[in-house]
């Protein structure tokens, strides 16, 4: 979808637009959304960051998604100057000294990582007033060379069904934070499992239960009675590996192990006879024993692979995450030695 298409549609007389969720945890499904609820989620973002009429912003993702559209929308209903831009690995970012610096923009992971490589996209990242980075997990490495960026850089949480991001956590500067903060008009609880569970009226009708186990700061009365916790992402509880008996969440084992291999990697899972399921790392390249020693040292005993999958190119939805279904799928498939 171009940016024309979008327009038409958004102008129509239709109170909804169509859109698809991104299919990290299985296939895209497509979604009616209130076009009144987006427009309410483009202010809670605009007033959160401080964003005013006549602020430029940088589109440089897919229309196809709900963070390209919400660009969109963000422009359209806070009078935003938008900057349109075919999407990218790596966005061709206008700078201070051409006239026409950027005020606010979204970008994945993989589209900051691509500037920071090259010195003049890296400095160009850096005049951004607002950065906000979300579509994936932010590894810590990337979160390290974001410190000396002068201008805010956050990290989102959101999905499709909140129209994008419901929270942000600053990623550089002494406001940075490990800890999520909702915006306005958001107020959030956990279930017995664990999981977050969002109360937004003005962007999603009902109470949300998400697949994400969440641990809440500060853990205090007032903070349950009011619901304005700010809260950390530990992981899913789709992704939680039982091995026997043992609970073993997916994001940390995949965690621990980032600063230590250098090839892409997912960490999936696979039934067992044995243990019910097993931890199966599957990573890209040849099988090594060195794979196997790096994991055996740092990694909790009972958290080690049970196996070790290789193929030509992990599993990944278009919008960058890892594809956790056909990763497992792999797996199973993949012979036992």
């Amino acid at each position: 979808m171009d940016i024309n298409e979008f327009l038409a549609e958004w102008h129509n007389d239709s109170p909804t637009v169509l859109v698809h969720t991104s299919g990290s945890t299985g296939k895209p499904k497509p979604m009616l959304v209130e076009k009144r609820r987006m427009e309410a989620s483009a202010r809670m973002t605009c007033d959160f960051l401080g964003l005013h009429e006549g602020d430029t912003a940088l589109l440089c993702m897919s229309l196809d998604y709900i963070a390209g559209k919400m660009m969109v929308v963000r422009a359209l209903t806070c009078g935003l100057q938008l900057i349109v831009q075919e999407p990218s690995g790596k966005p061709e970012l206008p700078s201070l000294e051409e006239g026409l610096g950027v005020g606010f923009c979204a970008m994945v992971p993989l589209q900051v990582w691509n500037l920071l490589h090259e010195a003049e996209g890296r400095e160009r990242l850096k005049q951004v007033r607002h950065l906000i980075i979300g579509g994936g997990a932010i590894d810590e490495a990337l979160e390290r060379e974001l410190q000396d960026f002068p201008n805010a850089v956050w990290s989102t949480y959101g999905m499709t069904e909140t129209l994008s991001h419901i929270a942000m956590r600053r990623l550089n500067s002494p406001s940075r934070s490990d800890y999520y903060t909702p915006l306005p008009g958001v107020t959030l609880s956990q279930n017995k499992d664990g999981c977050l569970v969002i109360d937004a009226p003005a962007v999603h009708e009902g109470k949300l239960v998400t697949n994400d186990i969440v641990e809440f700061y500060p853990p205090s009365p007032l903070g349950e009675k009011t619901g304005m916790r700010l809260f950390k992402i530990l992981g899913r509880k789709d992704n939680v590996i039982c091995s026997g008996g043992i609970k073993i969440q997916t994001e940390e084992v995949e965690r621990l192990l980032r600063p230590h291999l250098s090839k892409p990697y997912i960490i999936t899972r696979a039934k067992d006879e044995k243990f019910g399921e097993v931890v199966v790392l599957m990573v890209e390249g040849e099988e090594t024993d060195e794979l196997m020693n790096i994991c055996r040292q740092v990694l909790p005993k009972y958290w080690v692979p049970r196996r070790i999958v290789t193929v030509d190119r992990l599993p990944m939805t278009e919008t960058g995450k890892p594809a956790r279904a056909e990763a497992e799928r792999l797996a199973a498939d993949y012979p036992s030695r």
